[in-house]
């Protein structure tokens, strides 16, 4: 049986994020990247699973009184437990073919500040998902070691994970946090800054999809120079009228619409600059801070957090994939991780 085991190794690391869920196979790298999206029907007061993913997330918004399109996922830890677990279900399936004969071992990343009670959450739905073993890491060391950071080294180490639902700042030094910081607003709270400007500016509802649309398509974190910058078309409904309508929003108005979220991931780095210890404040002016998520993507990000800091503010290569990537390289090298990977809580 030990020889099956290691010959369909299936052990996996799951990203489990507000926005898009990743799953890493050990041995063959992220082979799954799907919203963290369910639609279910309701049939006689039984709840039955019509689509995952990315399916799933096409009908957001738009279904009909008998179907509902839910993500399960807020800020970073479970909001609705059933279909949180048969989202994990569906994944964990769609990448495991052969379930007869081994269950998985499965690391999860969850968000820094998550509490005891959230963790246990995650960890029982991954357990019910089929899971042999469920280890859970802080997101931000898997941010870091994704992103290709030398978390191991006795030197400092600066990471902001900026994903869908939080975002994470850290100081890690010989391979684990020595001060980290989550804060709740990260992409989601970026689409709903766009929704309510465009709903006191200009009298015009839009849904999450557009505003998410925006936020990728002409989003930026600073004014463009010549104080509008590029503009796009978008469609949503009068508020004064209630027809729907067609109008323009150029970046100058986004950049004012995301000035507070931005202006919150500001001040969390600022606030975990503070309480660095002074030498490891000494290798970050060195080395720098790395941002890594779907959030390090905002246009300009970097260099608005340049002048905020005075630090050289980098952006990770793969930065969506850098938490699914760190998560299972430490599913790879677990050795050197162990105690960076909680097993029991």
């Amino acid at each position: 049986m030990a020889l099956f085991g290691g010959l369909f190794s299936s052990d996996m690391a799951i990203d489990l994020g507000t926005a898009n869920t990743l799953v890493y196979v050990k041995g063959k790298g992220v082979i799954l990247n799907e919203p963290s999206v369910v639609a279910y029907h309701t049939k006689n007061g039984r709840k039955e699973v019509l689509a995952v993913g990315e399916d799933a997330k096409l009908m957001l918004g738009r279904t009909p009184g008998s179907i509902q399109a839910i993500r399960p996922m807020r800020e970073g830890v479970i909001a609705d437990f059933d279909t949180a677990e048969e989202m994990i279900k569906h994944f964990i399936r769609k990448v495991h073919r052969r379930t007869t004969f081994t269950k998985p071992k499965i690391i999860v990343c969850v968000p820094y500040g998550a509490t005891p009670v959230e963790k246990r959450a995650i960890r029982q739905s991954v357990l019910s998902a089929g899971a042999r073993r469920a280890g859970l890491i802080a997101e931000p060391i898997a941010a870091a070691i994704g992103a290709g950071m030398p978390i191991t080294d006795p030197t400092g180490s600066m990471v902001v994970d900026i994903g869908g639902g939080t975002t994470e700042v850290a100081i890690l030094s010989l391979g684990d946090i020595v001060y980290a910081r989550s804060v709740r607003i990260g992409g989601d709270r970026m689409d709903e800054a766009i929704i309510s400007y465009l709903r006191r500016q200009q009298n015009m509802l839009i849904g999450d999809s557009t505003a998410e649309r925006i936020k990728t398509a002409i989003g930026t974190a600073r004014m463009p120079e010549d104080g509008r910058g590029a503009s796009m078309k978008i469609r949503g409904r009068d508020l004064l009228n209630g027809v729907p309508k067609e109008t323009e929003i150029n970046q100058a108005q986004v950049a004012e619409a995301l000035s507070e979220p931005v202006q919150a991931i500001c001040e969390a780095v600022m606030a975990a600059l503070e309480a660095t210890p002074p030498d490891l404040a000494a290798d970050i002016v060195d080395r720098g801070v790395m941002l890594t998520g779907g959030g390090a993507l905002l246009g300009e990000l970097d260099l608005a957090l340049r002048e905020q800091t005075g630090l050289a503010i980098s952006v990770a290569d793969e930065s969506l994939n850098c938490v699914a990537l760190g998560t299972g390289k430490a599913l790879e090298h677990e050795d050197q991780l162990r105690h960076a990977i909680d097993y029991d809580s």
